[in-house]
């Protein structure tokens, strides 16, 4: 399964970076982003979905 934010969706809260730092980071304008060669399958990710107000953070 893939692991993808949706930039339209993503309104630049940087809870999933707080939550699963290893994972996500914000780019330069302020949309979350997965971070390259991240493990996703780390239980925090699970957190950051279930977390992101905008519902931003989908797994394919």
């Amino acid at each position: 399964m893939a692991l993808r934010v949706d930039e339209e969706l993503c309104s630049g809260c940087e809870l999933c970076v707080q939550i699963c730092p290893d994972v996500f980071e914000m780019d330069s304008t302020g949309i979350s982003r997965i971070k390259e060669g991240a493990d996703e399958n780390l239980d925090c990710v699970d957190e950051a979905i279930d977390s992101c107000p905008s519902a931003a953070i989908i797994r394919e």
